[in-house]
């Protein structure tokens, strides 16, 4: 590194390290203009949900941001979403058979994940201030992670090493176990304990707080006993990972239409991706066990 690289961007990796991590000139690297496409689609329940997709030079740069500047760098092990090896299978599974199952959602998980806290990772990891502030202009939008960037959810989960580190220590502390499926956030006990719930509850709260988020505390927010039907990433965890009882009455019901010439609730298209789903489930899950 030159000694004006090392005046103006500070100690790290720099910028021509960068472009040739990304084989790409620095000339281009610096030269790209991030744009995106904001619009909205509907959530499955209620709202809207906001997606930024990055036009397509951009999104490139980012699947090699993605593969060769992300990749190997270690998250925390209680965060299953977006990691590989791991699945809604593997993440629902550490949750089987508990006493309880409580589940939070954060609220506008990539939009408060800001991109002063992205820099600073970057910073951390040992990338200069020019490189840093390179990277978080072509991986952020808006001053947040865009939701639809293929670099979002990696990010998202590096950037909360510390927070999550935190969730699964008191979750320790409470007999309960933790992990986070994007933000999705579960905490499952072996006793049940109503004190020890609330408290976990207060305590999540303030450390989310303390890394910029909130949770939904009208619509996601459930605490599940066993005789309740307890679900983790929308399957089912009571005795063994599966998917809802109602929904595979209604399967049993589609394919038994079609068998016999009536009308059914969904097209054949439909029901041969569903089964491909439950036999994904069902495989992981044998897998597991």
């Amino acid at each position: 590194m030159s000694l004006l690289n090392r005046l103006f961007g500070g100690a790290g990796h720099d910028v021509a390290e960068l472009a040739r991590r990304l084989d790409v000139s620095e000339e281009a690297l610096r030269a790209l203009q991030p744009s995106y496409r904001d619009f909205t689609i509907p959530k499955k329940k209620r709202g809207e949900r906001y997606i930024s997709a990055p036009n397509p030079e951009l999104k490139e740069i980012q699947r090699r941001i993605l593969r060769r500047v992300l990749g190997r760098l270690r998250v925390h092990p209680s965060v299953t979403g977006f990691e590989r090896g791991y699945s809604i299978v593997s993440n629902a599974a550490c949750h089987v058979g508990r006493a309880v199952v409580l589940q939070m959602d954060i609220q506008f998980f990539f939009p408060s994940t800001t991109a002063k806290r992205v820099e600073a990772y970057f910073r951390k990891i040992g990338w200069n201030r020019e490189a840093a502030a390179l990277l978080v202009r072509l991986c952020t939008h808006k001053s947040a992670l865009p939701q639809g960037a293929p670099t979002s959810p990696r990010l998202s989960n590096l950037v909360n090493f510390e927070m999550d580190a935190r969730l699964n220590g008191l979750a320790g502390k409470h007999g309960a176990i933790y992990t986070r499926y994007a933000d999705d956030m579960t905490f499952s006990f072996a006793e049940d304990s109503g004190e020890a719930i609330s408290l976990v509850i207060r305590r999540t709260k303030a450390i989310l707080r303390d890394s910029g988020y909130r949770i939904h505390d009208r619509w996601k927010l459930h605490v599940r006993r066993r005789h309740q039907r307890q679900m983790v990433t929308g399957l089912t965890v009571n005795t063994r990972v599966s998917l809802p009882r109602d929904v595979r009455r209604r399967l049993r019901a589609v394919e038994h239409h079609l068998a016999t010439g009536r009308t059914a609730s969904m097209s054949e298209e439909t029901l041969k991706g569903w089964r491909a789903f439950r036999q994904m489930v069902e495989r992981q899950r044998d897998a597991l066990t």
